[in-house]
């Protein structure tokens, strides 16, 4: 079996935000889509150990902003790299606005952001599934707006476009190979990178 060929499934990239308890929160899925159209429901799932998770989970309520091909890394770093039970990811950031639903939606490198809220018109147990690392949720749209005609990024336009590449490999003084993340400065020593390898921090 070729694990590989779950990377080419198409998958888009979005900002997914909640607010609870008067603080806001948001964070980076790939993981959004329509399941119906009439009525119009989407499904998104999130990982349980994101704090948005238990958010939405809690309020079940949430937005959904979809990142166009304009987006540059910073806000994958803002909403992706850091977790907000230790920060504020909207503090000092000028380019969100609160929608009906009292919780914000990104407006930076935006093909449309879509204010989104759990119904109740299902039946119970059938809004939620468990799948084990993480949630999915199944939410009826309330409202939506189309705010540019630009492309809305995939996670491939995402990984050949946006993500900085590793730095070219170094050797130290021993000859092991390492290989450096332009982010963190994380070092990682082999000869070869792995195609599918992710800096831990």
């Amino acid at each position: 079996m070729n694990d590989k060929t779950m990377f080419n499934l198409t998958y888009g990239l979005f900002v997914l935000t909640a607010s609870l308890d008067g603080k806001d929160n948001g964070c980076i899925i790939n993981t959004a889509g329509q399941v119906t159209a009439v009525p119009n429901r989407i499904s998104i799932a999130v990982n349980k150990s994101n704090f948005t998770h238990d958010m939405i989970l809690a309020s079940e309520k949430f937005n959904v902003s979809i990142l166009s091909e304009e987006a540059d890394f910073s806000i994958f770093k803002r909403f992706g790299f850091q977790s907000g039970r230790d920060v504020n990811k909207f503090d000092g950031y000028e380019h969100a606005v609160r929608g009906e639903n009292g919780i914000y939606y990104v407006t930076e490198h935006l093909p449309f952001p879509a204010q989104i809220i759990v119904t109740h018109e299902l039946e119970p147990g059938e809004t939620t599934l468990d799948l084990g690392t993480h949630t999915l949720f199944i939410a009826g749209v309330t409202d939506m707006d189309v705010l540019s005609d630009i492309p809305s990024t995939t996670y491939t336009y995402y990984q050949n476009h946006i993500k900085p590449k590793p730095l070219p490999k170094t050797e130290s003084e021993k000859g092991v190979t390492i290989w450096r993340c332009r982010i963190c400065g994380y070092e990682y020593k082999g000869d070869v990178l792995p195609d599918d390898f992710i800096c831990p921090i």
